[in-house]
């Protein structure tokens, strides 16, 4: 999953493809270096990000889905927690909703149930203003995983069906470096779930960390986490370098094919 911030403020790649033109050819090399599914975000959710309202979230990403979809068929997934702002992706040409609030707008499930619409959850305690206020767990990934179960059932309860969920941890959303690492060590047991797994770590502040490298400086670290996670069973890597870790994710692929 290819990341194309359409924003003026995200952590690693804000502003770069704030305008349609260079937007558009982001998405363009992303899917030509093997991007299986392009993911388009119009409002940062790095730590102490301000919300954006849903016109001008809107504004940013419409335009872009709109020309990916005249360029190329590959999967489009807009990155929002808003019903609205989905609601009009989808009819832009958008496949899918990666929704980190897993829920949190009580739009959003009517809407997935009348598009019959995929849709990726995600784990975040508070929102991404507050997140990093609280990263203590008594078992991370046990909390994550409960979380994501309730999400799941609530789900369901609304006529969605769970074969249309994809899970996410959420990598650095509310979380420390030790539970970041915790999370990929442990990442067969959200297996349980018994949904496809997404892992978003790239370029990551729990990667410049443990390697003290600034932003712009986390590729290996990068590619280490995929190479990981894909290892120990995830099945869609979210990334912003997307050919290198194409290529990781196809090598894992290899070395762990039976």
């Amino acid at each position: 999953m290819g990341i194309l911030n359409a924003t003026p403020d995200s952590f690693s790649d804000g502003g770069k493809h704030l305008a349609r033109e260079a937007g558009l050819a982001a998405a363009l090399e992303m899917i030509e270096s093997g991007a299986d599914i392009l993911d388009v975000g119009g409002e940062s959710t790095r730590p102490g990000a301000d919300p954006v309202g849903a016109a001008e979230e809107a504004d940013r990403v419409l335009p872009l889905i709109e020309e990916v979809r005249r360029r190329s068929p590959a999967p489009i997934s807009i990155d929002t927690t808003k019903a609205e702002v989905a609601r009009q992706a989808l009819d832009a040409g958008a496949d899918l909703v990666n929704d980190v609030s897993a829920f949190g707008d009580p739009g959003m499930l009517p809407l997935l149930r009348e598009r019959d619409a995929p849709a990726v959850i995600m784990h975040m305690r508070g929102s991404p203003r507050t997140m990093q206020s609280d990263t203590g767990y008594d078992d991370v990934t046990a909390e994550v995983s409960s979380f994501l179960a309730d999400r799941l059932a609530e789900a369901s309860a609304a006529d969605v069906s769970n074969d249309k969920i994809v899970v996410d941890p959420g990598i650095g959303f509310g979380k420390s470096t030790a539970g970041n690492l915790e999370i990929l060590r442990e990442l067969p047991r959200l297996g349980r779930l018994e949904r496809p797994i997404l892992v978003g770590a790239s370029r990551k502040n729990f990667i410049g960390k443990i390697l003290d490298v600034p932003v712009d400086e986390r590729l290996e670290g990068s590619l280490a986490v995929a190479a990981f996670a894909s290892a120990q069973g995830a099945h869609v890597i979210r990334a912003h370098d997307v050919k290198s870790t194409v290529r990781v994710v196809r090598m894992i692929d290899a070395l762990r094919a039976r």
